[in-house]
C-alpha cells in the first residue's frame, strides 16, 4: 500500500517548489500531489514535477472534471504517465458551482452521476474499449497507435457519503481535504466500505488520501493565523461547510458567519477555533507535527498527505515527517 506524501504545490517560485518535489523524492515520500486553483495547471505541472523526481508518485489533488473532457484528460494523464515512468496518479473532483460556472461555464447539477459518468468514460479510453453512452459527457475517443496504462489510478475527491460510496465503487483511491480524523473514521471508512461491498471490491488496494496541513514552528499562533486564513473560502463553500457541520463544527461556522454578516472578516476568521484547527492539522514542534500524521493514520487514512503553511519552514516539516516512514 502507498505511505505518507505530500501536497507540494507551486506558489510564486516554480524553481524552488521543483527543489521541493526533489526533497520529498529523496526523502522517501511515497507521492506529491499537486492541488488546481487559479494558478498553474495543475498536470502541465506535474510534467516539471517528472523532470526532477525518480520514484515519487505523481498526481493531482485533484482536478476538476469539468476543466477537461475525458478524451483531453485522457490524453494528458498517460502522456505524463509515460514521461513519468508510470508514476501518475489522476485524482479527480466535481470541484464547487461558484468554479465550474464562472471558469468553464458548466453546470453541477447531479454531481455523483457526473462523476459516475466521467471515470466510467476515461476507464474505457484507458483501456482501450469503447466508452459508455454518457449524457453529460457523450464521446467515442479512442487512441490511435498508442497504448496507454489500462490500470492508471483515478482517485476521487469526497466529502459526502454518497460520493464517497462512488469512490469505494469507481475508484481506486478517495481524497479529502479538511476531513478531521473523526469524520474519517465515523463517515468517511463505513461509506467507502459501502461502496466497496456493493462493488464486490475489496479494500486492501483501495488508498485512503488525506491531506494534513502541518507547520513545524515556534509560533503556534502566527500558524494558526495562517491556516484561519486558508479557511476562509472553505467556511463559505456549501460541499465543506455540509462536511464540517457533520464534523461537528457547528458552533465555528456559526461564529465564522456571524462576523461575516458584521463585516467583520477578523472576527469571522476568529471563529474558527482552536480546537478546529488542532483536530485538522499538526502546528508547533516535532512531536505535535508527527502526532497528526498518526491521528490520520490511526483514523484509517493509508496516506496522510502533509501540506505546509505559508510563511513556514515546509522543508523542515517533510523532513521532520520522514522519520516516519
Amino acid at each position: 500500500m502507498p505511505g505518507i506524501g505530500a501536497f507540494i504545490s507551486p506558489g510564486r517560485d516554480l524553481p524552488r517548489t521543483l527543489e521541493r518535489v526533489a526533497l520529498a523524492d529523496r526523502l522517501g515520500f511515497d507521492a506529491a500531489y499537486v492541488t488546481h486553483i487559479a494558478g498553474r495547471d495543475s498536470l502541465t505541472t506535474l510534467m516539471a514535477y517528472a523532470t526532477v523526481s525518480e520514484r515519487i508518485r505523481l498526481g493531482t489533488g485533484v482536478v476538476p472534471i469539468f476543466s477537461r473532457t475525458p478524451a483531453t484528460m485522457a490524453q494528458t494523464a498517460a502522456t505524463i504517465d509515460e514521461h513519468s515512468g508510470g508514476r501518475m496518479v489522476l485524482g479527480l473532483g466535481v470541484s464547487h458551482r461558484v468554479t465550474v460556472e464562472r471558469w468553464h461555464g458548466a453546470r453541477i447539477d447531479r454531481p455523483v452521476t457526473q462523476m459516475r459518468e466521467y471515470v466510467a468514460a476515461l476507464r474505457a479510453i484507458l483501456g482501450g474499449v469503447e466508452p459508455p453512452d454518457s449524457e453529460r459527457f457523450p464521446t467515442k475517443f479512442a487512441f490511435m497507435g498508442y497504448e496507454a496504462r489500462a490500470d492508471l489510478p483515478i482517485y476521487v475527491a469526497a466529502l459526502s457519503p454518497s460520493m464517497l460510496r462512488l469512490a469505494g465503487q469507481v475508484a481506486d483511491g478517495v481524497m479529502l481535504w479538511l476531513c478531521a480524523p473523526s469524520y474519517i473514521r465515523d463517515t468517511v471508512i463505513p461509506s467507502v466500505r459501502e461502496g466497496l461491498e456493493a462493488a464486490g471490491r475489496s479494500a486492501d488496494a483501495f488508498d485512503v488520501v488525506a491531506a494534513v496541513p502541518i507547520a513545524l514552528t515556534d509560533d503556534v499562533q502566527g500558524a494558526r493565523a495562517s491556516l484561519r486564513q486558508d479557511l476562509v473560502p472553505y467556511a463559505s463553500l456549501p460541499f465543506y461547510r455540509a462536511m464540517l457541520e457533520a464534523s461537528g463544527f457547528g458552533e465555528e461556522l456559526a461564529a465564522f458567519d456571524a462576523g461575516l454578516s458584521a463585516g467583520d472578516v477578523e472576527g469571522a476568521k476568529a471563529g474558527l477555533s482552536d480546537r478546529m484547527l488542532d483536530a485538522l492539522a499538526g502546528i508547533g514542534g516535532t512531536e505535535g507535527v508527527r502526532g497528526a500524521v498518526r491521528r490520520y493514520r490511526d483514523a484509517g487514512v493509508t496516506s496522510p498527505c502533509v501540506g505546509g503553511l505559508p510563511r513556514t519552514d515546509f522543508d523542515a516539516g517533510l523532513e521532520a515527517v520522514a522519520e516516519l516512514i
